[in-house]
């Protein structure tokens, strides 16, 4: 019988939360927040592995600013971190729940939520689009860590 109880966290698991306008310039200062947020607290992931989440957290942010900002002003980034993975989230309150679509190649746009999808599963992880109980969305990524070498 084990009676050591439940594991305690390691340092760096937790989620962590900020808002943002949705704005241009919230792009690049939600990827620098996470990248800030992941060496702040010593999470031990891979380079490769870190360059995609904030690639997907580019993609997801930006979606956000360009089709919700109507009826959203305001976005959410959540960032939860396991031992052994990393959730990124991007909230906001517009309905509309957007689908990856195939890639049209007379289109210069409409491919963020197809090169997240394609990130994420490269990485070994999932990503996904949830309604929210407000009547809004949240697209998340999860990646697995991939531990860093000491």
């Amino acid at each position: 019988m084990d009676e050591t109880g439940p594991a305690e966290p390691l340092p760096y698991e937790g989620v962590w939360r900020f808002t943002a306008p949705a704005v241009d310039a919230s792009v690049p200062r939600a990827r620098h927040a996470v990248r800030d947020l992941l060496a702040r607290q010593g999470v031990p992931v891979r380079e490769d592995v870190a360059q995609s989440l904030l690639l997907i957290v580019s993609e997801l942010v930006t979606n956000a600013v360009r089709h919700a900002a109507v009826l959203s002003p305001v976005l959410a980034v959540e960032v939860a971190v396991g031992s052994d993975w990393v959730r990124v989230s991007v909230e906001d309150s517009h309905p509309y729940r957007p689908t990856a679509l195939e890639a049209d190649h007379g289109q210069t746009g409409g491919r963020g939520l197809l090169l997240v999808r394609e990130v994420a599963r490269e990485a070994g992880g999932a990503c996904d689009v949830a309604h929210t109980a407000s009547g809004g969305k949240v697209i998340w990524a999860a990646l697995p860590l991939g531990h860093a070498l000491s």
